[in-house]
């Protein structure tokens, strides 16, 4: 695996950040120059910069402290784009875990007990590349794409024996969400191979981001033993480990899953980029990425009475 370099982790950044971020970005620093539009072309030919602006205190203070709303970073804040969010947030993490040794670890709903991994957390953390991993992450499921489509009929008339006629050639609406793991992963049975390694990206995706964001659905959401055995299917585990995996704790079952995901994304991608090592890295060292994620999102993403993220449908 190639290791991210500054420079790239940098650009990384400034794919995602807009120019009233950078903005803010700059005046955080003292490094306007001129229109706010120079000062966020200046920032995106130095993006270097970035990773150390976005752990600025001062910058967390802009983004969530009290602040001056009228002047100033603040005043930029209320426009700051939720990738700016969570980009700070996760610098504001790796700032915290500097001087914890232990954080709760969820055994049930409203159940906690400390764990002493704070090392193991500040190490996964000091990847500025895995730092960007998890801004990245987030970000994507302020997008999160779901809504109704038409399931065709068995026939062509679309009609079935009994029922009344529906739209021509369709069964009728059903509902679908990107964090329905058993039908996403459903989709490998569809894709040209190609593809695949996207698809086995978003699931490993969407099986961290359960369990980081939302640990105590993915705790007492029961997958079933169809579901289970569909999904272990599609992580290539071989037929002789998935009844004894399938009856895992659901929490345990998550992350086994979403590492597999995730290492099948990097042993078939016919590119293998320094972006996509970072995947590689995340799937060896997947419960770390999800105990950052507890943390960040007690502390930030739900600390207020406006979440940035709905709890999934079940």
């Amino acid at each position: 695996m190639s290791a991210m370099s500054a420079g790239a982790v940098g650009t990384g950044y400034a794919d995602h950040l807009t120019d009233t971020d950078l903005s803010l970005l700059a005046a955080v620093g003292q490094l306007a120059r001129g229109s706010a539009a120079d000062t966020a072309a200046s920032l995106r030919r130095h993006a270097e910069k970035l990773p150390e602006l976005l752990a600025d205190p001062r910058t967390f203070q802009a983004v969530f402290g009290p602040g001056d709303p009228t002047a100033g970073p603040g005043a930029l804040a209320s426009l700051a784009s939720p990738f700016l969010i969570f980009a700070v947030a996760v610098h504001a993490a790796a700032a915290e875990l500097e001087s914890t040794d232990h954080l709760p670890e969820r055994l049930g709903p409203r159940q906690r007990v400390p764990l002493f991994d704070g090392p193991q957390l500040r190490d996964f953390l000091g990847s500025p590349a895995r730092r960007l991993f998890l801004a990245e992450l987030l970000a994507s499921f302020t997008r999160n794409r779901d809504g109704r489509y038409h399931e065709p009929a068995a026939d062509a008339g679309g009609q079935q024996p009994g029922m009344a006629r529906r739209q021509p050639g369709y069964r009728g609406a059903r509902r679908f969400s990107e964090l329905d793991l058993p039908r996403m992963a459903g989709q490998l049975d569809d894709v040209a191979e190609a593809d695949r390694p996207g698809v086995y990206r978003r699931l490993g995706d969407v099986a961290l981001f359960l369990t980081g964001v939302f640990p105590d659905y993915a705790i007492t959401h029961e997958l079933g033993p169809v579901n289970a055995a569909r999904l272990l299917r599609s992580a290539q585990v071989p037929a002789r480990q998935r009844e004894e995996l399938a009856a895992a704790p659901a929490i345990d079952l998550f992350e086994y899953l979403g590492a597999q995901w995730y290492r099948a994304a990097w042993a078939l991608a016919q590119a293998r980029t320094a972006r996509l090592a970072v995947v590689a890295e995340v799937a060896d060292r997947f419960r770390q990425a999800r105990r950052v994620l507890n943390h960040i999102a007690d502390g930030r993403l739900f600390a207020s009475g406006d979440p940035w993220f709905a709890p999934p449908a079940r």
